[in-house]
């Protein structure tokens, strides 16, 4: 039997020594003109010739910095947008990430009760019955992220495929959206904050999940946009790996990150999009690099923020 997914997250950021994950968050905007126009030679100005833009994108991305990150993050939203096409860019995209050795987090805040949160589960994290004792592998993420609204019965079917398949999800507790508060910060008659009960719950869910490092594979979304409350957060979720977005485009910084980690350097993993996908657009790197060595810009980017991210940890 392998690894839970914890301990072979764990096993790669020491690995490469870096504590971050690349978002694949791409908009046609983001990609650079020769790409698109290839696609949309070859399949059209369609949905098709736009998600087989993103697919391109992305391996590029990916074969730039699978040997210094340990994971990717590919959010749904933006493969849904180009219908089935999409969904294929996704499994292809998740697909290459995995042969390249990265763990896939899918970024979709899946949610609903009973049956159809098995389905979502079974979708993205473990096995799909064909007939009998046949089963196959639909996305094959490695984790999930997951949104806890509608309480435990929402969340069991999740934590049931992370046991049986090794598998890990990221539960929202403070996002890193401006208006998170109107509903996470909220108090509820306890005197808790919401975001602070659910981070109780997280705590609690992940009892069945620890691995050899004592991080269990249930985790928690925090943004870094808020670390005033990460750090109390980090105190109640003990053993939750956080995700943490927010760092770069959104404005956290490496030292709003650092206090979600533990003082064994580990606990947390940091999420970057736009600033790495779009490096080479950005002041910090236009000079240097244009959209034809997009991909390097982005390797260029991963690793400055690995050395940010280090130095704000280890200080």
């Amino acid at each position: 039997m392998g690894k839970i997914f914890v301990d072979r997250l764990i096993d790669s950021i020491k690995a490469k020594n870096n504590p971050t994950v690349v978002g694949l968050d791409p908009k046609m905007d983001y990609i650079p003109e020769n790409i698109v126009s290839k696609n949309f030679e070859n399949f059209g100005k369609t949905l098709q010739g736009c998600a087989k833009s993103i697919e391109e994108f992305n391996k590029g991305i990916i074969d730039a910095v699978y040997d210094i990150v340990p994971a990717v993050k590919p959010q749904l939203a933006y493969y849904e947008m180009y219908g089935k096409y999409g969904i294929e860019a996704f499994e292809q995209t998740c697909k290459y990430a995995s042969e390249k050795g990265l763990l896939v987090i899918a970024d979709g805040k899946r949610n609903d009760i009973g049956t159809t949160s098995e389905a979502y589960s079974k979708a993205f994290l473990g096995r799909t019955k064909v007939c009998g004792d046949l089963f196959e592998t639909a996305f094959g993420a490695d984790a999930l992220t997951v949104n806890p609204y509608l309480g435990e019965d929402g969340i069991k079917p999740f934590i049931a495929d992370c046991i049986s398949d090794l598998k890990g999800i990221f539960v929202l507790v403070k996002t890193s959206n401006k208006s998170s508060g109107q509903l996470q910060d909220l108090k509820t008659e306890k005197g808790k904050r919401i975001y602070e009960e659910v981070a109780e719950l997280v705590d609690l869910w992940g009892n069945d999940t620890v691995g050899e490092y004592g991080y269990s594979s249930v985790g928690a979304v925090v943004g870094a946009t808020y670390p005033e409350q990460a750090e109390a957060l980090r105190k109640i979720m003990k053993k939750a790996y956080i995700l943490v977005p927010g760092y770069g485009a959104q404005g956290g910084t490496a030292k709003d990150a650092a206090v979600n980690f533990n003082s064994d350097g580990l606990g947390a993993i940091v999420n970057a999009s736009r600033s790495i996908i779009c490096a080479y657009k950005s002041e910090r790197w236009e000079s240097k690099y244009n959209e034809n060595s997009y991909a390097e810009a982005a390797r260029a980017e991963a690793i400055r923020m690995k050395e940010d991210l280090n130095s704000a940890v280890g200080g």
